[in-house]
């Protein structure tokens, strides 16, 4: 576990034992407790996928909030849908933001963000 633990920590990451052990177990074919090589890159291929995945939804949040505040307005959100070529009435803006907005002030959040576009 300190090997992986090292690999982990040279790439910017910093796991807890825990999640140390939870990769460990998400990969470990044979159940012996350590992890082979094959294992080894299965895990890492995992990590690479699900890094590009939140750097691109980062990503996409940032082209949804125009002024950075952290949110996304119904207005932001209308902005995007026009130049996206998407003609929108006001009450289908309004829809997709109340969809989106699990804590009801209006806009939505980063959290709200991903959990739309995982569930989409």
């Amino acid at each position: 576990m300190e090997e992986l633990a090292t690999v982990i920590k040279s790439l910017d990451q910093n796991p807890t034992e825990k999640e140390l052990q939870d990769m460990i177990s998400e990969v470990d074919a044979d159940g012996n407790g350590t992890i082979e090589f094959a294992e080894f890159l299965t895990l890492m291929a995992n990590k690479v996928k699900e890094t590009d995945a939140e750097e691109e939804l980062r990503e996409a949040f940032k082209v949804f909030d125009k002024d950075q505040n952290g949110y996304i307005s119904a207005n932001e959100l209308r902005h995007v849908m026009i130049n996206l070529g998407e003609k929108l009435t006001d009450e289908e803006v309004e829809q997709m933001i109340r969809e989106a907005d699990l804590d009801g002030d209006g806009q939505v959040n980063y959290e709200e963000f991903v959990k739309m576009m995982i569930t989409a």
